[in-house]
């Protein structure tokens, strides 16, 4: 039996150094938008209640429908991104259409908003655009697919 004991040696001289490094690099290199995975979640969950919170359910059904779904995707995304962040890199730019969707839809789905939702959405869409955008710029500078 080898001894596995390095008392009174320190890690450089680890035989397994190599190895241990790369390891290490393998297991932080997925969670570069660690940052990120959060807010996106927060602003989806934000997104699927705002029909309740500013009270235009009745007003703006389709609207109304329009944020449920989006939020709940939006909330899906970031927690995606949490759960296994190399496999979602690809969706990094989805983020971004989905908050321009949602400035859009304002005006395309709603009728007649008043400016109250308007100022939700464009907020809203603008955070999604700007997180999206940073999950991508984090995505590129460490060499992972972003497209």
């Amino acid at each position: 039996m080898s001894n596995v004991s390095h008392t009174g040696r320190d890690m450089a001289s680890h035989p397994d150094i190599s190895e241990m490094r790369d390891r290490y690099t393998r297991m932080l290199g997925g969670r570069d938008v660690a940052l990120v995975d959060a807010p996106v979640f927060l602003i989806g969950l934000y997104c699927a209640i705002s029909p309740w919170v500013l009270h235009f359910t009745a007003s703006q059904p389709a609207l109304m429908t329009n944020n449920l779904i989006m939020g709940i995707a939006i909330a899906v995304l970031g927690l995606g991104f949490t759960v296994m962040p190399e496999r979602m890199y690809g969706l990094s730019w989805a983020i971004c259409a989905m908050g321009a969707w949602l400035i859009a839809s304002t005006w395309v789905v709603g009728s007649g908003p008043g400016l109250g939702i308007i100022l939700n959405n464009v907020i809203i869409g603008g955070l999604t655009v700007l997180l999206g955008l940073v999950c991508v710029v984090v995505s590129m500078k460490s060499g992972k697919r972003s497209v």
